[in-house]
């Protein structure tokens, strides 16, 4: 069984569960505790919790999975592309299936912050002409993403639609796995797509499955420019 693909930097101190302890003062004077009240409240506090003092370590990276079959999952990663940059990241964006007729809104966003972007797919699949060649540049892409998670220029990589390489046997598994196992260490990692791979799962910290409960496009509303691109 993998191991979660986090990458431990240092441990920092979590308290779980409710703090017993008795008021000091009514609620409305409750900012005028005094010392030696807040000094009681601390000494009860470790011994009620001391059995569930728990470390935890704080990831250096973590990879992120968006699966599922509902609307959200690349625009879940481009929130933390945002995020991310906001924070002084480097980012970059690998995409797999989105060809470069495409003119999306995050596209633009990325270009006007400075994110590195590639968008290395021909379209979706069932609208290719050549299948060999669609493959071809699937292929294509990882590499490109293999080379930049293994460079450390990056402290967050959006591999969106990385998951139909996988299920369209693009690239192995096991080479998909190896990768983002190995990566650079300080980089982290999202990838998006439907039907990921079971290893996929296994290897992600943290997984969230959108599931479609309804959507506009089964009304017949086509997809809308600043919603769905």
């Amino acid at each position: 069984m993998l191991t979660p693909a986090f990458q431990p930097r240092r441990a920092v101190t979590i308290w779980w569960g409710s703090l017993p302890g008795h008021s000091c003062g009514t609620a409305p004077d409750s900012h005028r505790r005094s010392l030696r009240c807040a000094a009681h409240h601390s000494q009860r506090r470790r011994r009620a919790l001391g059995p569930t003092l728990r470390r935890v370590a704080r990831g250096e990276s973590i990879v992120l999975l968006n699966t599922g079959h509902g609307k959200g999952k690349s625009s879940a990663a481009f929130g933390v592309m945002a995020r991310g940059w906001a924070r002084g990241w480097r980012v970059g964006v690998v995409q797999f299936i989105k060809g470069g007729k495409w003119k999306t809104g995050e596209r633009k966003l990325a270009d006007h912050l400075g994110v590195e972007w590639h968008t290395l797919g021909d379209g979706f699949t069932w609208e290719s002409t050549d299948l060999d060649e669609t493959a071809a540049k699937g292929r294509h892409a990882w590499d490109v993403a293999a080379g930049k998670l293994a460079s450390g220029d990056f402290d967050l990589l959006i591999l969106d639609e990385l998951t139909y390489a996988v299920k369209y046997e693009w690239v192995t598994v096991d080479e998909v796995v190896a990768g983002i196992r190995d990566r650079a260490e300080g980089t982290n990692v999202v990838m998006t797509g439907r039907d990921a791979a079971d290893e996929l799962v296994e290897l992600a910290d943290t997984v969230t499955e959108m599931r479609k409960v309804k959507h506009a496009y089964d009304r017949g509303i086509k997809g809308k420019k600043g919603i769905e691109y």
